[in-house]
């Protein structure tokens, strides 16, 4: 996004480029995006931290009776819509949320994972990744509904006439580059409809900052070309899921703490410890990586997400996998986060237990480089190669007993997130589903 800006700059900028209006954005801890527009006569009111909104109406914030917050925007995130109008351009930026009495509110997801970025940096590092998030495009009735129709038959990298979604995702690039992004590649994926968008590497509260914006942008641009974008994990029953394949590494003193020429594959210790700690925790911080009920219908064998705790330098079938590429470029692939979780907490229980596998020196078994879908259950279990939970109530018992990610998300975001997610799971599991009263309603 280019140099550092401050509140002078964005004050300049705005100036400028006359913006007239600008949209203060954050996520609820689902990682919904919220939204306050204000005249730019409020700007500097809201960059010294002085505007005020109510945080009862958020999801999973606060209670009414203490409902006063206040947004602190971040003046690197400052970009201007490029659909706005040149006249009146319209800008925005990504705030956090603070208490009245001017600390960071706890049940900020941004915030959340500054605290885990924070601890990373007293042991020395800073974490750097990239999120691979993907989404399908659908045709909307004639009455503008989202429908799960595609007359998209394209597969991985197709282009027109296979690809019909393409012209609609040229336009999201170009959209996301006049926002200041840069886009390393974009691409038709695996599935009739899905697409996929990837941003160059950042630093982790930059990277989260990217999907935020990046969901935002491709609905908005979707509906301009008369179709619906989700992020839904599993619209489509048999068809690859859309995942959002997470690539991270450390850095201690401008250099890639994973990378060491001198090691088996080249990997550090600190790059097996933190290995260590993704597989020692991964069942804990799947509700929060994994959060929907949908999200497990994607979490099963045969579709390239990956379902066992393993991991491999080569094959796509365990949880983690290593890239090729060494170097600066060193990283870990966690292949089983979808594209409807809250970035911000994701990155934010990956790193905390990435951190406890290096804290308590954590060491992976060995890499599974075979195919891990074709084995028998029986040399899974020889190997020791674990499941991830079947299902979202599973995840929230792995969630509640697992005390590293419930440090990580702090006790404020934990107990609203399991309410809000228990409720979910619970209404599911109550329902009667039309595939029962097509199963069973004839038959007993």
């Amino acid at each position: 996004m280019g140099q550092p800006l401050g509140k002078e700059d964005v004050l300049k900028l705005c100036q400028e480029k006359r913006v007239e209006f600008l949209h203060l954005q954050f996520t609820d801890i689902l990682g919904v995006l919220k939204n306050v527009a204000i005249p730019v006569n409020q700007l500097e009111k809201a960059l010294d931290g002085q505007l005020m909104f109510d945080g009862s109406s958020i999801e999973g914030f606060v209670r009414i009776e203490e409902s006063d917050m206040f947004l602190r925007p971040d003046p690197n995130t400052f970009a201007i819509f490029p659909w706005s109008d040149p006249q009146h351009p319209v800008g925005r930026m990504i705030c956090d949320i603070y208490n009245p009495d001017g600390t960071p509110f706890e049940g900020c997801p941004r915030g959340t994972l500054k605290r885990a970025i924070a601890e990373a940096g007293e042991m020395g590092y800073a974490m750097y990744a990239g999120l691979e998030a993907e989404f399908f495009l659908f045709e909307l009735d004639q009455e503008g509904r989202a429908t799960t129709k595609s007359n998209d038959q394209g597969s991985y990298f197709d282009l027109s006439p296979l690809d019909r979604g393409e012209e609609a995702r040229k336009d999201m690039v170009l959209a996301l580059q006049n926002m200041g992004f840069e886009i390393e590649a974009s691409h038709h994926e695996t599935a009739p409809a899905q697409h996929e968008i990837d941003f160059r590497y950042a630093d982790a509260v930059a990277a989260a900052d990217n999907v935020a914006t990046l969901r935002f942008v491709v609905r908005l641009i979707a509906k301009n070309h008369g179709l619906h974008a989700t992020f839904m994990p599993k619209p489509l029953f048999g068809v690859n899921g859309s995942g959002m394949h997470t690539h991270q590494s450390l850095f201690r003193y401008g250099e890639n703490a994973f990378y060491d020429p001198k090691a088996p594959l080249e990997l550090s210790s600190t790059a097996l410890y933190y290995i260590g700690g993704l597989m020692r925790h991964a069942q804990g911080f799947t509700a929060i990586t994994n959060p929907l009920v949908n999200s497990y219908k994607r979490l099963v064998p045969g579709f390239e997400a990956p379902v066992y705790v393993a991991w491999s330098e080569r094959n796509r079938s365990p949880l983690i996998r290593i890239p090729v590429r060494r170097g600066v470029g060193t990283r870990i692939e966690l292949r089983s986060p979808d594209s409807a979780g809250n970035p911000y907490l994701g990155l934010a229980v990956m790193l905390k237990a990435g951190l406890d596998g290096i804290r308590n020196r954590i060491m992976p078994p060995p890499p599974v480089n075979r195919n891990i879908y074709r084995m028998t259950a029986a040399e899974r279990q020889e190997l020791g190669i674990g499941n991830l939970p079947a299902n979202l109530g599973e995840a929230l018992e792995e969630l509640k007993k697992d005390a590293i990610i419930r440090e990580a998300l702090g006790d404020h975001i934990f107990e609203h997130f399991v309410e809000a997610k228990e409720i979910e799971w619970d209404i599911y599991r109550t329902q009667i589903h039309q595939w029962e009263i097509d199963q069973y309603l004839w038959l007993f």
